[in-house]
């Protein structure tokens, strides 16, 4: 492991390798039990979904680690998941089956992107004060989930009325003596006083700890049953490609697009901000094997439709794990085999509750928002464009709108101030494709 993974080079050991990979498992485990939620309201066999997620995670895990020796995760992203089902399947009007053909298809659009030079030059083209605010949206983003999981901060939605909207109050302080919040509020400050004491492993000890003082609380449930049975038969090879024109080419090149952008930019801003926060860039600001990791990504895109389950991408979560000392592939390694023993032990990673990997992943927020401080804020060039960056991720709720109005906003200040140069060509490319998407998603 240490001629493979290169561990003393990268001033790391197998302990802290394999603690930072069960943090960031954890951290994202709730998406085996999240995205048959969402898929099966598709039409899709839930069981089998959850199969599917479980292996094309542990793919992609596997291969970020094989081709890149980086410790980032990989899952069925959230976002992705949602569009599949609200937008493709439900607003689109396509089945499930043609759905898993079309993130196939993007699959394959990013695939042929990764093994291109285009793949290195996206990374290199994003100006280092973009990268900076990359991080810290990020930060702020995965904060937002860990209070959204752990219900600290809630969205109330819409109050209607005989159909008719008549109030909006979309977001709120949650009930702080809700025990699940409460736990959260308790694992924060158990994790936070660990940071403050440079505990080492301390989110990881954060999780366990609140984990343990959710079972009084009622929080933290055992299973009664430690084994789970499913079959991929339900979606094992579903595509259905003489469909895909049914609607149209328009609606299909718009869902492929989407699909493709977004993962791309979800998992180039993942790379870039994490690393750099993490101070594992080079001196051109690059995360050495990242560009390799995009093609590990696309490859378990494309299983994961022929096992049945939507796009699967980097997650942000693997912050946890880098941020417990995670710095080689042998993380990413860790988390693959806890997914593929998820695939007949599901139940045990459900034991740790949301409010126990919530406070993970708010002080992952923490320190990822010193980026911004990198950030020349007298300097509205700057400014601007790094302030969209930061606040669309956690108010889209997405990494690739906050790079996507970063891009924009930079572009069209550049041009009007004279300094069309000074943008990289591609930056001109990402910026109209961003647009393209954002009119053809809202035709």
């Amino acid at each position: 492991m240490e001629k493979f993974f290169k561990l003393r080079e990268n001033n790391t050991n197998v302990k802290t390798e394999v603690v930072a990979g069960v943090t960031t498992f954890f951290a994202m485990a709730y998406i085996i039990f999240v995205q048959p939620t969402y898929l099966s309201a598709a039409g899709m066999d839930a069981n089998a979904v959850m199969l599917a997620t479980c292996i094309s995670s542990a793919l992609g895990c596997f291969l970020t680690a094989l081709l890149a020796n980086v410790p980032f995760a990989q899952a069925p992203g959230m976002g992705l998941n949602a569009f599949f089902t609200y937008t493709v399947c439900f607003g689109m009007g396509y089945t499930w089956q043609q759905a898993l053909t079309i993130v196939l298809l993007s699959g394959v659009l990013f695939l042929i992107i990764a093994v291109s030079p285009i793949r290195s030059k996206i990374i290199e083209s994003i100006p280092a004060f973009m990268k900076s605010a990359i991080g810290a949206g990020i930060g702020l983003f995965i904060a937002l989930i860990g209070m959204l999981n752990a219900d600290i901060v809630k969205f109330y939605g819409d109050t209607i009325v005989d159909g008719v909207v008549v109030a909006t109050d979309y977001s709120g302080l949650g009930n702080v003596l809700n025990p699940t919040t409460l736990l959260a509020i308790i694992g924060l400050l158990i994790t936070g006083v660990l940071m403050a004491w440079k505990i080492k492993g301390a989110i990881f000890i954060g999780i366990i700890v609140s984990t343990i003082i959710g079972i009084p609380m009622g929080v933290t449930t055992i299973p009664e049953n430690f084994t789970m049975t499913a079959s991929l038969a339900p979606t094992f090879c579903k595509l259905d490609f003489g469909g895909l024109l049914s609607h149209g080419f328009l609606p299909l090149f718009t869902a492929v697009i989407s699909f493709a952008l977004v993962d791309c930019f979800d998992t180039v801003g993942t790379l870039i901000g994490t690393a750099t926060n993490a101070g594992m860039v080079d001196e051109n600001g690059n995360l050495p094997g990242g560009d390799r990791a995009l093609i590990a990504d696309a490859i378990a895109t494309c299983a994961g439709a022929f096992l049945g389950t939507s796009t699967v991408t980097t997650y942000v979560e693997s912050s946890a794990g880098i941020s417990d000392g995670g710095r080689t592939g042998l993380t990413s390694v860790v988390v693959g085999i806890l997914f593929l023993l998820a695939c007949v032990l599901a139940p045990i990673a459900g034991i740790i509750p949301s409010a126990a990997t919530a406070p993970a992943l708010i002080i992952v927020g923490v320190l990822m928002i010193q980026g911004a401080a990198k950030i020349n804020w007298y300097d509205f060039e700057e400014a601007l464009p790094g302030f969209l960056t930061i606040a669309m991720m956690p108010f889209a709720y997405s990494i690739s709108e906050g790079i996507g109005f970063g891009f924009i906003s930079l572009t069209v200040i550049k041009v009007c101030r004279g300094k069309a140069k000074e943008v990289p060509i591609l930056v001109y490319i990402i910026s109209a494709l961003f647009i393209a998407m954002y009119i053809l998603k809202n035709l």
